[in-house]
């Protein structure tokens, strides 16, 4: 298959390691593209959730194919994240064309793009995290639980459904955070003078302009591979929002429903134990 070439991508909120993540989809995004620079914008190993009992090969595979991109000549950034902050420790190490930071700024033909994960903006990440962490435990079961129904779903020939989302968009709570959380990192960022702001965390894709009476930005969000299946990409001065499910060369069942659920439930029983 003849590869994507690409000046940038990003992705954020993988949560490998976890029953959500749609570790297949995103090896073959990465097995498509060829980037000069490829940007993990945080939780891409999910840490909070680490259970020894439940790391697939398909979840190897991504960390082995973003090191084999790294090897053939792809500068790697890893942002930490809420979920993976324990890497932390480890910021501003380089090893070869792989590095771990906390945020980044990119030159990007003359604009400055400040890159960083988000969670920074999050009160309940910030001083509540056992309840951010309990959170993260019940949308894990609740997206499992929603993979299981679009399954059947599938089969009766009907569209999916999103819980998630559907949650998201008709508690207003929710709805207010995102925006927040959007309009604090576009004052922040037009403050300190950069034309892009990307983030991650609140598994929002959207590529929106935002103004206000000091200025103007372009505001990003990579989305997850979760829900959204999504990623950014720039490429001759352009930025593009891509999403899995205009794939022309997705395969049909990337994830053997029966099995997954059975393999997923056992897990769970053993992680109980």
């Amino acid at each position: 298959m003849k590869k994507r070439k690409l000046d940038l991508a990003i992705i954020s909120d993988v949560h490998l390691g976890t029953y959500g993540s749609h570790a297949v989809e995103l090896y073959n995004y990465l097995n498509s593209i060829k980037p000069k620079i490829l940007v993990l914008n945080g939780d891409i190993i999910d840490i909070w959730q680490f259970r020894k009992s439940y790391f697939p090969k398909a979840h190897l595979k991504v960390i082995k194919k973003i090191i084999d991109l790294a090897s053939k000549g792809t500068k790697v950034y890893y942002i930490t994240g809420n979920h993976d902050e324990l890497l932390r420790k480890f910021s501003d190490s380089f090893m070869g064309n792989f590095c771990v930071v906390d945020k980044l700024v990119l030159d990007l033909d003359g604009n400055k793009a400040w890159i960083f994960h988000g969670d920074v903006f999050d009160a309940s990440v910030q001083h509540s995290k056992w309840i951010a962490k309990l959170g993260g435990l019940g949308y894990d079961y609740l997206i499992l639980f929603n993979r299981f129904v679009n399954w059947i779903l599938k089969k009766l020939g009907k569209e999916p459904y999103s819980f998630s989302r559907k949650i998201k968009a008709s508690v207003k709570k929710a709805v207010k955070h995102i925006s927040d959380f959007e309009n604090t990192a576009t004052e922040l960022a037009i403050e300190k003078g950069y034309q892009y702001v990307i983030c991650g965390h609140i598994h929002e894709p959207k590529i929106i302009r935002k103004e206000n009476k000091n200025g103007t930005i372009l505001y990003l969000n990579s989305g997850d591979w979760v829900e959204n299946l999504t990623a950014l990409e720039y490429k001759k001065k352009r930025w593009k929002l891509y999403r899995y499910e205009d794939f022309t060369e997705k395969e049909e069942d990337l994830f053997e429903m029966d099995n997954l659920i059975n393999q997923q439930l056992v897990a769970s029983i053993i992680y109980k134990k």
